[in-house]
């Protein structure tokens, strides 16, 4: 009996390590727990893309918007089986502070697999072109001045614009109103309308506004300067120590193995290096990386140790 039960055993893991130097033997779905378009979801394609070229099947692009944070298609990888062939791309804070933010969610994506954040694109700080001040500096000598009497949207509860106002009061000692959306689309239409004062967002989906003066670019939450904004300063130059960015990222099912992550890691890594890649990603305003699954660990915490306090903070939570 017991000489049967180790035959069974070896012979599970025998196919079991079979299927894994096989693999991917058929298409790897990639599920983007956001609507197509947009930065986010171009990074996941070109992921998509060079890792099917560099591991030999196709990978396919599945949109998965719904639920707040992108909840539908996270749980959807989550409650994939650990073979490889679900994988998610989402958002730095996905992976960082999701546990925090949704009190009742019944996921916790920690317990995801890392495989690799793709590129780090900063966050700007942008106002309606006839507010009265033309930098972060003098829009915060405002706010102090006024407290409550500026409105700042952003792209809904717990997502990145809305902690990157938060925090700017916390570190600034000063108030705003804030006005929650469903995305970045209707914040920024309101925001040309002159209907609230400020946005957190990126620089891409503005950046025709600010170049046509349609919108002001008070700061950029990078650590340095932006090359095609010289005379903009960061936000950390006005308020120390205050940094804002985001990264996509892909990562597989819990318990998926290491020889699959790594194989994806290394094929996305592999095609992120590539000139006309990096051409691409970095007309998006964004900086290729394609990390490895421990760079992405460490990344991971390091948002953590950022976002964290100002979740508890504000007392930031979703049901």
């Amino acid at each position: 009996m017991r000489t049967l039960l180790l035959a069974l055993i070896l012979a599970a893991l025998g196919t079991s390590a079979q299927a894994q130097s096989h693999y991917p033997s058929r298409p790897i779905t990639l599920v983007v727990p956001y609507p197509a378009g947009g930065t986010a979801d171009l990074l996941c394609r070109f992921a998509g893309e060079r890792a099917s070229a560099l591991v030999g099947q196709q990978v396919v692009i599945e949109n998965r918007p719904g639920g707040a944070g992108g909840r539908i298609g996270i749980e959807q990888v989550m409650r994939s089986p650990p073979d490889g062939y679900t994988l998610l791309c989402g958002t730095q804070l996905n992976y960082s502070i999701t546990h925090l933010v949704f009190t009742k969610a019944a996921f916790d994506p920690r317990a995801l697999e890392p495989i690799s954040v793709l590129a780090i694109y900063p966050l700007i700080v942008i106002a309606r072109a006839s507010l009265a001040v033309n930098n972060l500096a003098d829009f915060v000598a405002m706010a102090r001045a006024n407290p409550g009497k500026i409105t700042y949207g952003h792209q809904g509860k717990g997502n990145t614009g809305h902690l990157l106002g938060e925090l700017m009061m916390l570190k600034g000692n000063f108030s705003m109103t804030e006005v929650p959306y469903r995305g970045s689309a209707p914040a920024i239409n309101d925001l040309l309308a002159g209907n609230i004062d400020m946005v957190p967002d990126y620089l891409l989906a503005n950046k025709q506004n600010i170049d046509t003066g349609k919108l002001k670019l008070l700061a950029t939450g990078s650590r340095e300067r932006l090359k095609d904004y010289p005379k903009v300063a960061t936000i950390a130059e006005t308020l120390p120590g205050v940094y804002a960015d985001t990264w996509m990222a892909v990562s597989a099912p819990p318990g998926t193995p290491k020889e699959i992550t790594s194989k994806i890691s290394d094929a996305i890594h592999q095609g992120f290096q590539q000139p006309d890649m990096k051409a691409r990603i970095l007309a998006l305003e964004a900086n290729p990386l394609g990390s490895s699954p421990d760079e992405m660990r460490a990344l991971t915490q390091r948002s953590l140790e950022t976002w964290s306090p100002v979740v508890q903070a504000a007392k930031i939570t979703i049901d």
